[in-house]
């Protein structure tokens, strides 16, 4: 069928206008060197900071996609790209494109339950996340007119925190100790504690070894807090960029939540190896050394990142997150460069130290160096009534014990002083993976407080607890709803816990030589 010259005309104005529809005008430079997981890029002349960049050419084994990188130096006439993932493909020559875009990662509650990198791409085996809502990983902190003043408690089942150094929603609180000595047994703890507490709960895994983010999972999985828990993880065995965006991403993760009225909690665990990567990326930038060859923006590293945490107001949803850094130090040196950097951005620390781990004194936690700058404004009434002398009588055991042990005659008042503290310090040891519900703590507490473990035997405290636990469960559960319902003591709510642990201690043989109730005070 032959074709009319009307015909020929009109295919030839398409192809026209089709043509120019094509044009458009990309970014483009060169990779002039390559190492390290750092290239230099010739050209790109309109990138801007933190921006996405692709490497035409150069496939990420791993995922099937292009290889990304992040602009970050940006020079004259060249940039310094961090690359995402693996480097090996990418040869010098190379052509790499602007995207336009600066580093997002998927967000809402598809991510719940789910193991995934620091792109928000699942390593767990269960399939693809599938979420249409993208947050970039940077976002400047909420101000302080959106924020609101932190007063209601995150419960950790942990008595030494709760009673002493008490985390509020919103709140950030360092946990800071040398290696092996339970920094992160306490985040795992606080996560299982939070069934039923409307609490979503993030926990950032930086530079560990694989084996141990596994072991987390797997406990998490044993306990049944992979309901409310997503795990971002940076293994050691990745690139210095993705351990450097981790706590980025999964802030991001829980800002999305947080800004639909949820409260979330986010463990870093830790932001040691964090500093250390964004050290070597910096080193390998050539960015000018300071103190330590950290570069000079590394206290705004951290704080940029934990400002995030907050506790909006009713105007703006009321969601909080709760951030809880861990800094590694070494021979328990507070004072080194990171730590003293993070703990001026928190709200307090929790000092773990090795001469009590080792001691058998567990969670290791040091009194006095420990402290949260919210206090009593984060516990409930009742946790306030039962635990206020308690980091006293403490530090006056601490003090005393140390001069006691230089002689033998005591008087009555100081040994009574040094009696109490042994068995606070007994009643505040708790084994690991065993958090306890707010009434049990303020059951025990007082006890503690009102002098009904006097007569008991310090060897014989912790198997009193655990009687006493399973004794207020199976013949009381009133006493510990109406703990948990009221969140404060009345005379007759005392009234009922005094008669309900004489009435234990009569029946299970713990007194010491006085009467039941006798030491009561």
């Amino acid at each position: 069928m032959a074709v009319g010259a009307d015909q020929i005309e009109q295919i030839i104005r398409q192809q026209i206008e089709k043509f120019g529809a094509t044009t458009s005008a990309t970014n483009v430079g060169t990779v002039i060197d390559i190492g390290d997981g750092i290239a230099h890029v010739y050209g790109l002349e309109g990138v801007v900071f933190n921006e996405l960049v692709e490497f035409k050419g150069a496939t990420d084994e791993a995922t099937g996609q292009p290889v990304m990188g992040i602009a970050q130096n940006l020079g004259e006439d060249t940039v310094g790209v961090v690359i995402l993932g693996a480097f090996e493909n990418i040869r010098e020559g190379m052509e790499v494109q602007s995207t336009g875009r600066i580093v997002q990662v998927p967000v809402g509650d598809a991510l719940i339950g789910r193991v995934v990198d620091p792109l928000g791409r699942p390593i767990d085996g269960k399939g693809p996340i599938q979420t249409d809502r993208f947050r970039p990983i940077e976002r400047l902190a909420p101000g302080v007119v959106v924020r609101s003043p932190v007063n209601t408690p995150v419960q950790t089942g942990i008595k030494a925190i709760d009673s002493m150094t008490p985390i509020g929603r919103g709140q950030r609180e360092l946990i800071i100790g040398d290696r092996q000595t339970g920094k992160t047994a306490l985040g795992l703890d606080t996560i299982i504690n939070q069934k039923g507490q409307n609490l979503l709960c993030i926990y950032v895994a930086i530079g560990q070894k694989e084996s141990k983010v596994a072991a987390v999972a797997a406990s998490l999985e044993k306990f049944g807090a992979m309901d409310w828990t997503t795990i971002v993880t940076a293994a050691a065995s990745q690139s210095a960029a993705l351990q450097w965006i981790a706590p980025y991403a999964g802030c991001a993760m829980g800002e999305e939540w947080m800004e639909s009225g949820k409260d979330v909690l986010i463990i870093y665990d830790d932001l040691s190896k964090h500093a250390w990567a964004y050290r070597q990326l910096s080193l390998l930038l050539r960015r000018p050394p300071g103190r330590e060859a950290y570069p000079g923006d590394v206290f705004f590293l951290h704080s940029r990142l934990l400002e995030r945490a907050a506790k909006l107001n009713e105007e703006h949803g009321g969601g909080s997150m709760t951030a809880l850094p861990i800094i590694e130090t070494l021979a328990g040196d507070i004072s080194a460069y990171i730590p003293t950097n993070v703990i001026s951005i928190t709200d307090g620390q929790i000092f773990l130290e090795s001469d009590l781990f080792y001691a058998g004194i567990r969670p290791a936690i040091n009194v006095g160096l420990s402290v949260s700058r919210v206090g009593g404004d984060a516990q409930t009434k009742a946790m306030r009534q039962v635990s206020g002398s308690l980091r006293i009588d403490l530090a006056q055991y601490r003090e005393l014990a140390a001069f006691a042990q230089f002689g033998s005659d005591l008087d009555p008042g100081t040994r009574a002083r040094l009696e109490r503290g042994q068995r606070a310090t007994e009643v505040l040891k708790q084994p690991e993976n065993e958090p306890l519900s707010m009434a049990e703590e303020v059951e025990i507490l007082f006890a503690l407080g009102r002098g009904y473990l006097d007569d008991v035997p310090v060897d014989r405290i912790a198997e009193f607890q655990t009687e006493f636990r399973r004794y207020m469960g199976a013949s009381h559960p009133e006493i510990a709803q109406a703990i948990t319902e009221k969140k404060a003591l009345d005379d007759t709510l005392e009234q009922q816990l005094g008669d309900a642990i004489n009435e234990f201690k009569n029946s299970t043989g713990f007194v010491e030589t006085t009467a039941p109730g006798q030491a009561a005070g």
